[in-house]
Order: C-alpha cells, then structure tokens, then sequence
C-alpha cells in the first residue's frame, strides 16, 4: 500500500447534507451507480486521495458510506462469472440489507459469437446460467443480491432472431430457472420490445430494464409501452440516445462533474420512480457515468428533485 493510499483511507467526507437528503426518500427506492472504480469521485464520494489500486482493493466498503448510493450494479459479472472468492470478498465490504444490481455473463444472452457469429451454445441454457451464475451466487452472495440482468446486446451483423422466437426462448429459459432470485431482461435491440414480450414477463414476474441507451427507445417511451411487468422496477441510465459510448467517454473523463443534464431522462426517471413508490414497489435506479458526466451527482440531484417535488 501506498502513502498516498494510506492518507486517503483516513479522511472522511461530511455526508451529513446527503443524510438529510436520503432520510426524505422513500424506501423502496435503491438509487445507485453502474461500477465504482472511479478516482474521479474523489472528494465527492470518496475521500480525497483515493487510488484506483484502493478502490479495486475495498472501493465497495467506500462506496457503501455514502448515504444516497443504496445499490450498486456490478457490470463485470457481465464479462465473465464471478467467482466465489470475488463475491465473498464483495460481500465483507458491504453492510447488511445492501443489495446489489448484477449483469448476467453475456454468455447466457449473446445468440451469436461477437468475431465469428457462430451460434452460442449456451444461449439462454437454464444449465450453464444455473453452473456459472446462480450457484456460486446462492453459496456466496445470495444475502447481497438483488436484481439480475440478464442484457441481450444488438448484434446487428448477426443472422435476425423474430420475436416470437425469442419470446419463445424466453419462456423456456424462465420457466426452468430458479425462482430464488430476482430476474430483469434489458434489450439492445429495440425490435424485439412487443406486446408479446411485456407478457411473457410479466407472466414470470420478470423486470423489463428501462434503459436509457443509444439505440432504445426514451424511457418513458418503454414506460407506456407496457414495461410494468414485475413487483419491482429497474432503470438504467447509461447513455443518451443517438450517443456512443466512445465518444461519451472521451469528453466526459474523469468523471467529475455534470457536463451535460439530461432533462428529458430526469423527468421520465422521476415520473416512473413516482409510479412505483406510489405503488410500494421497489424501483432500483442505477446511473452511468457516461449519461451526464458524474453518476453520483445525478444521483444527487434526481434525489432532490423527488424529494422537492410532489
């Protein structure tokens, strides 16, 4: 461990308007943000100081300190399943009740190989989503786990897939996985959104994931569509429409601060989170950097907009 490590573990931010803050929110309603390896968030998140090294080392137990970041989604389980050691560990780091938004292994939901396009065996495969994600899930993590999404990419270079296949697919999938957990579908390719797959979601209980995302609809476009389908709600604010996640990322480093406000993403994100704790549904909101600049500031600034608002 570095010096520069060891001074920045032992400062403290004063939270205490952030408390006030998150004491005003409904219950149910989990804000948090895509990841949390970010230095950027020095002096806004965490102290002053922190390294990249010490927040790869103990960045959840860092995070889980701030009072409005009541969930995190956790994207690397996305590239590859988490093990038992790397969920043990992230579970020492977290306080008890927090709960966790966790990307399925994209090996359970990419129909094609991203180089050569060959089908996926294990293509929505009950087994193998149960041998590589759930098992050392339930062993491991299960008191930390809430919601699972299970993302289906756009392959657009791939052979097409009719929607009524995949919600065939999906029924299958769903009818044979275990019902310990929570489950949510979020899709990249805006042809497969249909009155057919709302229902079949909804007859599983399945989330759909309100995705605010380059090439999807705007979320309170999906909203109307039909995307209440489950006893709870998941939104991801990721990037806005018509962006790239190359570009985003480049102008909006080291994530800092809020470069661009997303008005018409704000205002669908409160009015859908309305909805849901009206209902006394809970809704776990989860926001990227690369959305406005610095996802815990829109954190921020949607809670003080829920909070001062009817």
């Amino acid at each position: 461990m570095t010096q520069l490590d060891l001074f920045a573990s032992n400062q403290e931010i004063d939270f205490s308007e952030d408390r006030k803050l998150a004491a005003q929110l409904p219950s149910g309603v989990y804000f948090g943000t895509s990841s949390w390896t970010f230095p950027g968030w020095s002096g806004i998140c965490y102290p002053q100081g922190t390294t990249l090294a010490e927040l790869r080392r103990r960045g959840l137990e860092l995070y889980s300190k701030h009072p409005l970041l009541r969930t995190v989604g956790i994207d690397s389980s996305y590239y590859r399943p988490l093990d038992r050691p790397a969920l043990r560990s992230y579970a020492t780091q977290l306080p008890d009740g927090f709960l966790c938004v966790s990307k399925v292994y994209s090996a359970i939901t990419t129909r094609c190989d991203p180089q050569t396009l060959a089908p996926n065996p294990t293509y929505l495969d009950p087994s193998a989503f149960e041998s590589d994600v759930l098992r050392p899930i339930g062993e491991s993590f299960a008191e930390h786990q809430g919601p699972l999404v299970l993302e289906f990419p756009d392959q657009p270079h791939a052979p097409p897939i009719a929607p009524r296949d995949f919600n065939r697919l999906l029924t299958g999938f769903f009818s044979a996985a275990s019902n310990q957990f929570k489950y949510s579908v979020e899709l990249r390719d805006r042809s497969l959104l249909s009155q057919e797959y709302f229902d079949t979601l909804q007859r599983f209980g399945v989330a759909h994931v309100l995705n605010f995302w380059e090439r999807m609809p705007q979320l309170g476009e999906q909203f109307d569509a039909g995307a209440d389908t489950s006893s709870f709600g998941v939104l991801r604010l990721l990037i806005p429409p018509g962006q790239r996640y190359a570009t985003r990322k480049r102008t909006l480093e080291p994530f800092d601060r809020i470069v661009e406000v997303q008005r018409r993403m704000r205002d669908d994100t409160l009015a859908i989170v309305r909805y849901f704790a009206q209902l006394n549904k809970p809704v776990f909101v989860i926001v990227n950097n690369k959305a406005e600049g610095c996802s815990p500031l829109t954190v921020k600034a949607l809670a003080q907009e829920l909070v001062g608002s009817p």
